[in-house]
């Protein structure tokens, strides 16, 4: 497949900026790359607060008439990145989806990433890690140093090994200007059983998370940006943030919301999960973009449409 980078376009018309340069940093007074956080920021502000997955199951690339193997994955992933990298806040890949096809997958995972940073394009790898020690400062060099063959702007990780496990992340993440998506309150059934159990103290396990994510989050704060360090907050958990004391708009963290769109989550059910925080929101949809696929102009207005029913429902 021939591949040209492609510029993008804000929603002015005007050619999109990648994501991060050093002449974006200098206008806001950031030495070197700006942090994750005031990326996503600006791409939000830019595109709309939309995160579009790559989710490369048999059903899908079957749907696009592509051979599930190698050689369709690899022509799935780089017609996305061309027809909608440049045009949204950010690209999920599903590491999943890639793995399931061994080495061959994994290096279409690194063709895709390297995709994604030629148009400009954050992108947040969903790969879910968690670990402690030397464990996780392998999963940090693996995703977040420059020199990573699978570097990505962001990943998602899972804290229920304790906040501090993921201090190797934590730390490779802030030096790197890169960030972190930490499962804090899914919507799948099971989540709860540990998302919402108490410790001694009284304090809900998910709650103790939102406040690790906040304490990571304060430098930011007070430099009146959005922070790195992210949350995954289901879109259609109903009231269970409010329920069990957690204050998303105080943790200044980007939200990563699955479940809007496809899934089910519309305006209403945006506002009453997130309330005060819906500004801090990146809802993120797949199967409501893909679906279109793979004529690359359905791509995109798939994804334009997406990206202002997502405005409207978080930033108004």
């Amino acid at each position: 497949m021939s591949r040209e980078p492609s510029t993008g376009t804000i929603a002015s018309g005007a050619p999109a900026r990648p994501a991060g340069s050093r002449g974006e940093a200098e206008e806001t007074g950031f030495p070197g790359t700006l942090p994750f956080g005031a990326r996503l920021g600006a791409a939000m502000d830019d595109h709309g607060p939309l995160c579009v997955g790559i989710d490369p199951h048999a059903a899908l690339l079957a749907a696009w008439g592509l051979t599930d193997d190698a050689a369709g994955l690899r022509e799935f992933s780089l017609r996305v990145v061309e027809a909608i990298g440049a045009r949204v806040a950010a690209v999920k890949p599903q590491s999943a989806f890639f793995e399931r096809h061994g080495s061959a997958g994994i290096a279409v995972l690194e063709e895709t990433l390297a995709a994604l940073r030629e148009v400009g394009a954050l992108s947040i790898l969903d790969v879910k890690r968690g670990d402690i020690g030397s464990t996780m400062g392998g999963y940090a060099q693996a995703y977040l140093v420059d020199a990573a063959p699978l570097a990505a702007d962001a990943i998602t990780v899972s804290p229920y090994l304790g906040y501090g496990s993921l201090t190797p992340a934590l730390e490779a993440a802030s030096a790197s200007g890169r960030g972190l998506f930490v499962l804090g309150l899914t919507s799948n059934p099971e989540g709860a059983t540990v998302q919402h159990a108490t410790a001694s103290s009284g304090r809900a396990v998910a709650a103790m998370i939102a406040d690790g994510a906040a304490a990571s989050n304060a430098a930011a704060r007070a430099a009146g940006t959005l922070g790195s360090i992210g949350l995954v907050v289901g879109a259609t958990i109903g009231d269970a943030a409010r329920d069990l004391g957690i204050d998303l708009a105080a943790t200044n963290a980007p939200l990563l919301a699955p479940g809007v769109g496809a899934q089910g989550a519309g305006e209403a059910e945006l506002a009453r999960v997130f309330g005060a925080a819906r500004a801090q929101v990146l809802a993120s949809t797949s199967r409501g973009v893909l679906g279109a696929g793979p004529d690359p102009e359905a791509l995109r207005g798939a994804a334009g449409r997406a990206a202002l029913e997502a405005g409207r429902a978080l930033r108004r």
